[in-house]
This record gives structure tokens, sequence and C-alpha cells, in this order.
């Protein structure tokens, strides 16, 4: 398969967060510029035979997936979107968590280096970087716990392969606040059933907002 067959496969296969392609816009702005859109319009076109690895691993960075997906020879042969999505694994699900959980301070994605002083140790830079690119591609529960606590999320959405979906918007919106994430993140070091009586307390406040007289 020529490397212009792949991208459209992978273009399909990993789509924005949103669900659109990728345009050579988007991907020379989160590539940082390693990767321009002529670039990308000439590698569509097939005018490129021999692609540098640290472009493609640019582009596999950007769009979420492991660099080792270039040199699959049957790629997206058979497959939905839905079992292209399955694919991310916790690389690609991590990489969407980095899209959508901005820093609240800068409005922009958390640093490698932030992301790791928050784990408090439990992972270095480096680290982080391998879990992201897929270098790492089955890191440990702990690993994976620590970088779910950082974002907010359920470690489950980071590992559990038979969970497809994306974060929802309301979701992502309520991530964003940073008293949303703390909570979380001390929610997540309680036992099954502290955490649900966390939840009941919530869901009293929920409820009482919702009443007649909220």
């Amino acid at each position: 398969m020529h490397v212009a067959q792949k991208f459209e496969a992978l273009l399909e296969m990993y789509r924005r967060p949103d669900g659109r392609r990728w345009s050579g816009q988007e991907i020379e702005e989160a590539t940082g510029g390693v990767v321009i859109r002529s670039y990308i319009t000439n590698l569509r076109k097939g005018r490129i035979d021999n692609l540098g690895y640290e472009k493609m691993k640019a582009i596999a960075k950007a769009m979420g997936f492991a660099p080792e997906m270039w040199f699959e020879e049957r790629l997206g042969e058979g497959r939905s979107i839905g079992q292209a999505e399955h694919s991310r694994g916790v690389a690609g699900r991590l990489e969407h968590v980095f899209e959508v959980v901005k820093n609240p301070k800068t409005g922009e994605p958390y640093t490698n280096v932030e992301v790791a002083r928050m784990t408090l140790r439990d992972l270095s830079e480096e680290d982080v970087e391998k879990i992201r690119t897929g270098a790492v591609s089955d890191p440990s529960v702990g690993r994976v716990a620590a970088l779910a606590s950082v974002f907010g999320v359920e470690s489950s959405y980071l590992l559990d392969r038979e969970e497809t979906s994306l974060l929802d918007e309301e979701l992502v919106h309520a991530l964003r606040d940073e008293d949303v994430r703390a909570m979380t993140r001390e929610s997540s070091r309680l036992q099954d059933g502290e955490r649900r009586l966390v939840l009941g307390i919530v869901r009293q406040f929920t409820n009482q907002k919702a009443g007649p007289n909220g």
C-alpha cells in the first residue's frame, strides 16, 4: 500500500474529536510546523514516496495513533469508524483528553512537563511522552490512574477497550473547571463505598437545586 493510501486510511480512522477529518492546516498547527500544510497536500496526492520518521511520528502524535500504524499493510481494510475508535488504545484516548481538557490558566493544552508534575512524581515527563506516542502501549494501571487523576477522568476511560465513546460535551465542559477536576482527583482515591456516599451527597444538592424552590 502506498504511503498516500495509508495516510487516507489514517485520516478516516483517526478523526478529530468532533468527528471531522484533519485538514492540512490543522495538522500543521498540531505538529508545531514540523509538517506543513503543503507537505500534507503533496502526501495526499501521492507525490511523496518516502515519509521521514520524524514526520511520521509528528503526524501520529497529532492525530492520536501509534507511529507503528504507518507500517500496517492492511490498514483500514474492512474496519468501521467505531472499530477505528476501538483501536485508539491508551495513547489515542490520552491524546484526546489532552486536547479537550485545557489548562484553565492558559487556555492551552497541558504540556508533558505540567502533567508529570501534577502526578506528584508518579510519572516523569519521558513517561508521559512515551504513553502519549504509543511507545509504551500497555502502561501499568497505576500510571494510567495517575494520568486519569490529573485530568479528572475515570481510569476506565483510558483502559476499557469495550468503551468506545468519546468524552461527551457536558463532561468536557465540566472538566475545564479546576474545582471539578480537584473533586474528581480526590474521589478517585476513595473506596467504592465512600465514592458512592460522596455521589449521593452531590446528588442531594443537585436535587435541591432542581426542586420547586431551587
